[in-house]
């Protein structure tokens, strides 16, 4: 006697339903990453774009009520914008934070500004500028 085969013939029924879940998966997956590139790319392409002022401490100086900030801010001719500055004790308990606003059709500023503290600073730390 001979035993029946339980497999069937290649190729005359079709796929079968582990092959259409396979493809529905790995379509799914491609249009997943897909997007997914889309909006990292969007959301890297807004940070660098958007942001129309940047600067740097270039030096700082220190005294008991106030810290004198060396800054160098470059912008977009005409955009307005401000960055905020803070200082910390020895300690690293926060002394002073201000915010300086810069506007006007000039690229490039480069200014010493007066951040007013609590106590006696050790440094002066910017956290960042923004449009607006």
């Amino acid at each position: 006697m001979s035993t029946a085969s339980t497999q069937l013939p290649e190729g005359r029924y079709g796929r079968s339903s582990d092959e259409r879940a396979d493809r529905r998966l790995r379509t799914a997956a491609i249009t997943l990453g897909a997007v997914l590139t889309v909006v990292v790319g969007w959301l890297g392409y807004h940070y660098v774009a958007g942001n129309t002022i940047s600067a740097q401490v270039v030096a700082f100086s220190v005294s008991d009520d106030a810290v004198k900030v060396h800054l160098e801010v470059h912008k977009d001719a005409g955009a307005e914008g401000y960055c905020t500055l803070r200082s910390q004790n020895a300690d690293a308990a926060e002394v002073g934070r201000a915010d300086f606003r810069f506007s006007g059709s000039a690229t490039r500023i480069d200014k010493v500004v007066t951040l007013r503290t609590t106590s006696r600073g050790s440094t002066a730390e910017l956290l960042g500028c923004h449009s607006g």
